[in-house]
C-alpha cells in the first residue's frame, strides 16, 4: 500500500522560539511514525525582515504578500536558503529525521515566470507590481518523488526559477505550497503559524474556528478577522481539494490529530461546505 502524502508549510515565525522548534519537530516525527511521506516547503518572512533592516531596507507588503526589488532578492537569498533553511534541516537531523535541504531553483524543482501587475485582496482596486515576484508554472514532481522514494525529507526555500534564462524569483510560500501538493496529489496540505488557527478574536482561545468554508472565509476576509499574510494562506487552501489545515506546531499531538481527521487543533479549510 502507497504511503500516503502530507505537505507541510513552514512559516518562517514558528522557528523563532523554541517551543515552535521542538514541537515542529515533534510534531513531523508523528506524521513519519505513522507512515506519511512528508514534503516541507518554508518561508522566512520575520528572517527575512530582519536582514532588511541590517541592509538599511524597507520591508513592503500588500495584502499580505511582498514586494520584491533586486535588493530585496539578495537579502531573500541569504535569509531562507542561507539561515532558515540550514536550521531547519539540523533541527529535523536532530530529531532522528532525514531532512534534505534545497531551494525552488534545485533541478529547475519550482518553475516560475515573473509575476504581471494585478489587482490583489485587501489592496483596493490599484494593479501592484511585485517586481522580482514570481508565479508557480511548474514543479518537478519527478524530483520530489525521487526524493521521498529515498526515504528524505525534502525541506525546500520557497524561490523559483525561471527554465529557460535561470533567472530566480521571490515566490510566495502559501500560493507554492498548494501547487505542490497539487503536482504531487498529496493527501493532507499543513499551513503551520505561530497563532495556530483563525480566531473571532486572538486575544481569547475559545473563539478559535474550527472550520471555514468559501463563503465564510470571504465573510471573514470583509469583515478583517482574517487579515494579512492570512488572506493568501485561506485564498490558496481554497483552491485545492484535498485536506487543509492551518495549525501551530507548538501543541503536542496537533499535526496527526488533524491527518486522522479531528477538529481538535487548527482550523480545517472545507472549500465545499
Amino acid at each position: 500500500m502507497r504511503k500516503p502524502i502530507a505537505v507541510i508549510k513552514v512559516g518562517g515565525d514558528v522557528l523563532l522560539g523554541e517551543a515552535g522548534r521542538r514541537g515542529l519537530a515533534e510534531n513531523i516525527g508523528d506524521l513519519v511514525r505513522a507512515n506519511w511521506r512528508i514534503v516541507i516547503l518554508h518561508g522566512g518572512g520575520p528572517q527575512v525582515d530582519t536582514l532588511q533592516q541590517l541592509h538599511g531596507l524597507k520591508t513592503r507588503k500588500v495584502g499580505g504578500r511582498r514586494i520584491t526589488s533586486p535588493k530585496d532578492l539578495v537579502v531573500i537569498k541569504q535569509a531562507i536558503c542561507g539561515e532558515v533553511n540550514v536550521n531547519l534541516v539540523q533541527l529535523l537531523q536532530d530529531s532522528g529525521i532525514n531532512a534534505f535541504g534545497c531551494s525552488g531553483n534545485s533541478g529547475k524543482l519550482i518553475q516560475a515566470t515573473q509575476r504581471a501587475p494585478r489587482v490583489t485582496s485587501g489592496a483596493g482596486s490599484e494593479a501592484i507590481d511585485f517586481g522580482e515576484v514570481g508565479d508557480v508554472i511548474g514543479i518537478n514532481t519527478a524530483l520530489i518523488q525521487h526524493l521521498m522514494e529515498a526515504n528524505l525529507v525534502p525541506v525546500i526555500a520557497t524561490l523559483g526559477v525561471d527554465v529557460n534564462s535561470g533567472r530566480v524569483f521571490n515566490i510566495n510560500a502559501d500560493t507554492t505550497v498548494v501547487e505542490i501538493a497539487k503536482h504531487i496529489d498529496a493527501q493532507l496540505l499543513l499551513l503551520t503559524t505561530s497563532v495556530g488557527a483563525i480566531f473571532e478574536d486572538l486575544s481569547k482561545p475559545e473563539t478559535r474556528i474550527k472550520k471555514i468554508n468559501n463563503a465564510l472565509a470571504v465573510k471573514l476576509i470583509n469583515d478583517g478577522i482574517i487579515q494579512g499574510g492570512m488572506i493568501p494562506k485561506v485564498e490558496e487552501a481554497l483552491k485545492i481539494p484535498c485536506k487543509v489545515a492551518i495549525v501551530g506546531p507548538q501543541q503536542t499531538g496537533a499535526f496527526i490529530s488533524i491527518a486522522q481527521g479531528r477538529t481538535d487543533f487548527g482550523t480545517t479549510i472545507d472549500k465545499d461546505r
